[in-house]
């Protein structure tokens, strides 16, 4: 986000404020901002800085910076904080975001604070703690509005002043019958509308759609884009109520699952932009890249098999370049829609076939019209008009089999319960030189009287 002119000034002002240590001028500066606007300048300032600000500011008022701050920022500004200090912080936070931050941290880190915490903080903590990451149990906040079925709406409304502020959300009440468990919402709108004397249980909507404890994060991401909703409850096996899940978490997970899959088609999945260690950076990619130089050893073998090809018809080497890097091209855009696809649900079981004969389709014509178009360019170039078809139907070939190879990978490796990602770029890229590689040295050899 661009920072206004005026944002800067008045950060620039913090900083001096800071600097000459006036408490009383800033705080009363910085207390009426934004909280977003109050991350932007910790986030801004070195740790000297930070350690006034940690004294400066109550429990309360750190927890409202903590909870805009990016999770790959936290554990540093934690970790630095006086324990005591930073466990009041984590008890003056949503239980969700205390919990994402404390998965940043070691299982020694996390004892500790643990230990030393309210205990019904604590005990809210573990229990979110326990659940497998990226599941619904692992992002859900305990921190909502329940009522019974049997309450009428002026007791609602007293029982909601009284739990609204600490509930996340108050637009969704969740009705709950003598056992704890789900039977009904009832929107804020809906409440407000009904007469005073009338039941929850003619208020609420019976029709409720919830998600399972441990469910995927992605597939809750997608239901909540789906339905529009603000917030979605979520149940275990016998429908007793344990959390819900806000429009704001569904945002950091949709912002997390982009990254991860942004980063696997770079082939460098699982690699904390936190390191500064270049060694501790290259140990976590050198595994891919060493795959890929194998992958690339492959197709310099086969190259070096086609000797005599080369050796009689040199010039088909300068197309090599240009024949892999169009394959490649080719495979990386069919992977990327068919990746995207698969990830905003796009495409279901019957639409999958649609997607392999369209992306054949698409490889044929795209392949199609490149063909022709490097057939006169090589002819007026070279003056060789049978180069110029073969390097053209070499490239319908590739660009058909590279299209191919890029809508069908993701769907074999979801089918095999893998994240489609992780058929990144490169490694597409990799098995489609090998492709073209075979295809074009294959059509050079067979055609090699009509070359020399």
């Amino acid at each position: 986000m661009v920072k206004t002119e005026e944002m800067m000034e008045i950060s620039d002002l913090l900083l001096t404020l800071l600097q000459k240590e006036d408490l009383e001028q800033f705080r009363e500066s910085f207390i009426d901002m934004h909280p977003y606007d109050k991350a932007y300048f910790f986030r801004r300032i070195d740790k000297e800085n930070r350690m006034k600000v940690y004294s400066y500011l109550s429990p309360k008022e750190m927890s409202d910076i903590m909870e805009n701050i990016d999770l790959i920022e936290t554990e540093g500004f934690i970790t630095e904080m006086d324990p005591q200090f930073a466990t009041m912080v984590f008890e003056e936070m949503a239980v969700d975001d205390a919990v994402d931050i404390l998965q940043e941290l070691s299982k020694d880190e996390v004892a500790s604070f643990l230990a030393i915490m309210d205990e019904k903080a604590a005990k809210e903590i573990k229990t979110l703690l326990h659940y497998e990451e990226k599941t619904a149990g692992s992002i859900m906040t305990t921190e909502y509005v329940s009522i019974l079925a049997t309450q009428t709406k002026t007791e609602t409304l007293n029982a909601m002043k009284e739990m609204a502020p600490d509930a996340e959300t108050i637009y969704y009440t969740y009705v709950l019958d003598d056992q704890k468990r789900l039977v009904g919402v009832l929107s804020l709108r809906d409440l407000i509308i009904a007469d005073d004397d009338q039941l929850v249980s003619d208020i609420m909507s019976e029709n409720v759609v919830s998600v399972s404890v441990g469910r995927d994060q992605e597939e809750v991401a997608k239901m909540m884009r789906d339905y529009d909703f603000l917030a979605v409850p979520v149940i275990d096996f016998q429908k007793h109520l344990l959390g819900i899940i806000t429009v704001d978490d569904i945002l950091d997970v949709m912002d997390e699952e982009a990254i991860d899959d942004y980063s696997k088609f770079a082939a460098v999945s699982d690699i904390d932009t936190r390191d500064t260690n270049p060694f501790k950076s290259a140990q976590k990619r050198l595994p891919w890249l060493v795959i890929l130089l194998f992958l690339g050893m492959i197709t310099a073998s086969l190259i070096g098999s086609f000797e005599d090809t080369l050796e009689k018809v040199p010039i088909v080497a300068i197309f090599i370049p240009l024949i892999a890097g169009m394959a490649g091209n080719a495979g990386t855009q069919s992977l990327a829609v068919a990746v995207r696809g698969l990830a905003v649900g796009n495409y279901g079981k019957d639409n999958r076939l649609v997607l392999v004969i369209r992306e054949i389709t698409t490889g044929v014509l795209v392949g199609g019209v490149t063909g022709i178009v490097v057939i006169f360019v090589i002819y007026f170039w070279q003056g060789n008009f049978f180069l110029g078809v073969l390097v053209g139907l070499t490239l319908l070939c590739t660009l058909t089999v590279a299209t191919l190879s890029g809508a069908l990978i993701p769907l074999i490796m979801e089918r095999l319960n893998i994240d489609p990602a992780v058929a990144s770029g490169p490694f597409i890229t990799t098995l489609n030189d090998i492709t073209s590689v075979i295809i074009y040295f294959g059509m050079a050899t067979a055609f090699m009287s009509f070359l020399i």
